[in-house]
């Protein structure tokens, strides 16, 4: 197997997320590290005050961690998150998650994680999470 087809067989992976695929979430591997997640906003995504409910960002945000950190083919679980909500954004909106690995270290990495609406530009939140990776591959590098 070479570095493309690995490459395809952990994005194949990834694309099984069931609740990304059940929120209709898009997940995207930029490349190893770096990954972007979409998500369109529904009436049923949005609290009582008719704005989209935190939860539903912070999914997104953590999607594309999830996607980032494990993109190396190795298994990578949360250790610690941290958001910070800065804009609302309502039904119709279009919200783009993206993940970029700031440190890649033999146990740990982290992540910048930056979350803005499409329609407008504007950065509606950002977090920053660090990875713990396992000694555990899911797809076994190329040797």
């Amino acid at each position: 197997m070479d570095d493309i087809q690995r490459q395809n067989q952990i994005n194949d992976i990834i694309q099984k997320d069931a609740f990304a695929n059940f929120l209709g979430a898009k997940v995207q591997i930029v490349k190893p590290g770096h990954c972007r997640v979409s998500l369109t906003i529904d009436d049923k995504m949005t609290n009582f005050h008719g704005t989209t409910h935190g939860g539903i960002i912070f999914s997104i945000s953590d999607m594309a961690f999830a996607a980032a950190c494990n993109s190396h083919g190795k298994v990578a679980v949360a250790l610690n998150v941290s958001i910070c909500f800065l804009k609302p954004t309502y039904p119709g909106d279009h919200l783009v998650a993206e993940a970029k690995e700031e440190y890649n270290g033999r146990r740990t990495a982290l992540y910048d994680i930056k979350i803005y609406n499409e329609k407008t530009g504007e950065l509606v939140a950002k977090s920053q999470d660090q990875a713990y990776r396992k000694k555990q591959w899911f797809v076994e590098p190329v040797s």
